[in-house]
Order: C-alpha cells, then sequence, then structure tokens
C-alpha cells in the first residue's frame, strides 16, 4: 500500500498533466463543452427549493455558471462556496443571479458574508482529474473533501463532479480521507457512479 507521501507525489504530477491538458483547450472548445453540460442538466430530479452549490470558475476551469443558470429557472436555490481557512471546511453561502460578491482568496468571487449559510443537497464539484470509480483530484488543499464529509454527516448529498472530458483519467491515487463523487458531467457523457 502506498504511503501517504507517495500518494501526494502521484497526485501532484497526475494534476499537473492534468491542468496542461486543460490549459491547452481552446477557449470556445471550453465554452462549448460548458453549454452542453447545461443543455443536458443534471442527472437527478431538481424540485423546487433543492439547493445545488456551485462554484465560481478560475482560469481554464469548466464554467459551470450555464449549468447554474439553468437548475435556478428549474426552482434550484443556488449556493457558492467561501474559504473560511486552510484546514476548514468550505462554507456554503446562499446565492442567487444579480448578487453581490467579495473577492475571497486567488480572488475567486464569494457570496458577501451577510449571505445565508446553507446545507446543499448537490455540490457541484470542481477538479484538475477523475476516474470512473468517483475518485477526484482537486488543487490539493482537500476543502472539498473536508466539506463533503462535513455535509454527509449532516444529511444525504449527491456529489457531482463537472469538467472536461480530456480530465478523465485511468486511475486516480486516491487515500481514505477523499470522499467520491456520485456523478461526473462530462460535455460527452454522465458519468453515474453510485
Amino acid at each position: 500500500m502506498s504511503e501517504p507521501s507517495a500518494i501526494s507525489e502521484q497526485k501532484s504530477a497526475v494534476r499537473e498533466q492534468a491542468l496542461a491538458k486543460r490549459d491547452a483547450m481552446p477557449a470556445a472548445e471550453r465554452q462549448a463543452a460548458a453549454e452542453a453540460i447545461a443543455a443536458r442538466g443534471l442527472p437527478v430530479e431538481i424540485k423546487p427549493g433543492t439547493i445545488v452549490s456551485g462554484f465560481m470558475p478560475m482560469k481554464t476551469e469548466i464554467n459551470p455558471l450555464p449549468l447554474l443558470r439553468k437548475l435556478a429557472d428549474a426552482g434550484a436555490r443556488l449556493a457558492l462556496p467561501c474559504i473560511d481557512g486552510r484546514g476548514k471546511p468550505l462554507i456554503m453561502r446562499s446565492y442567487a443571479f444579480g448578487d453581490a460578491f467579495k473577492a475571497g482568496q486567488w480572488g475567486i468571487r464569494e457570496p458577501v458574508p451577510e449571505a445565508p449559510e446553507v446545507l446543499p443537497d448537490i455540490v457541484i464539484v470542481p477538479l484538475a482529474a477523475f476516474d470512473r470509480a468517483g475518485n477526484r483530484i482537486g488543487y490539493g488543499a482537500g476543502y472539498y473533501d473536508m466539506t463533503l464529509a462535513a455535509l454527509r454527516a449532516h444529511k444525504k448529498v449527491i456529489a457531482v463532479g463537472i469538467a472536461f472530458a480530456a480530465q478523465e483519467i485511468a486511475h486516480v491515487p486516491a487515500t481514505e480521507r477523499d470522499e467520491r463523487l456520485d456523478f461526473v458531467l462530462t460535455e460527452r457523457e454522465v458519468i453515474e457512479i453510485r
């Protein structure tokens, strides 16, 4: 069995390769992928009032905003993550299109601190790489693993990874603390893990 430091090194190498592949995609291709995912929607029923947490895209990350807009139009209540400090789960705050933002860590737009904290039913998760077993590699800080674990301690939460098909790899090196995804949405398909 691999030692955690060996897995960490493997994850770093995979992350670097995956991000380089994503960065090489033309902007028009990235936008078309985001629109294809939005057109398909989520593979689970969205009842009015279902709380769906998304994220604000950074750099060449797939843009979840077209999907979030479609979900809001279907009656979902939206939320976005706020970083509460290294080593802590993300705080999910209520968000609606048109709401004010503040600049968070790394300049990522977050809801203002006055926005109510919510417990989402569905968390749309960014990632650098994923496999068909529901494992993902994020950016290395573990925020989403901590957040999903904390949320799942309160209620059933569906974790939906969203990525370009090119971000799929055969096997993600994973540890016990890594939270698995229930679905991965790409421009090509819906991958059901559960």
